[in-house]
Formats: C-alpha cells, structure tokens, sequence
C-alpha cells in the first residue's frame, strides 16, 4: 500500500493521503512472551479438566503450581483465548419465552 521508495511521494504525504498516523505505519506488534504462551498451555488443559473456573479461580491454581501471576494477566490471556467459565448466568431459569 505503502511504497518507501516512491520518488514522488514521500511516505509522510503518504500516510496523509490514507488517513494514517504515521507511527502507525511503523509500529510492529509485539509477539506474547514463552511465559504467557506457557501460562495459555496450562490453562487450556486445566480448563478442560475445570470449565467452571473463572480467571480468579484459575489464578489461585496456578500460583499454587508455583506460576506468580495477578488476575489481570489471566483475565487478558483468558480473553485472548476466548474462554468463559461455565456458571448460571442471570435469568436462566425464569421461563420467560416459553410456549
């Protein structure tokens, strides 16, 4: 989309032209760390086991596996992955909507 070297146009007029920042262009996103990629491996095998843990719950069992780790890191790598702990949510069982 960009090209560096066009003689014509710099890569500053054109990032104007496209609406861009040009840090934007730049910038490169950081890959996780071997240790969150670590941390996602335990916790896809435990939360197979454990469906029901949430990131709190997740977070105790694994800084009893020896893992110091805060909610957020969890809560940010659970999001990551996609998961939700299994629990009753809200109005569940209030029949509203049956026949």
């Amino acid at each position: 989309m960009i090209e560096k070297n066009n003689p014509d146009l710099s890569i500053e007029k054109q990032c104007d032209l496209l609406s861009i920042h040009r840090s934007g262009f730049y910038y490169k996103p950081c890959d996780e760390t071997p240790l969150n990629l670590e941390l996602m491996g335990i916790i896809d095998r435990e939360f197979i086991r454990y469906p029901f843990y949430g990131s709190a719950r997740m977070t105790a069992h694994l800084n009893k596996k020896g893992f110091l780790v805060n909610v957020k890191r969890i809560r940010r790598l659970y999001q990551l992955m996609a998961l939700r702990a299994i629990y009753p949510r809200p109005k569940t069982s209030t029949g509203k909507g049956t026949l």
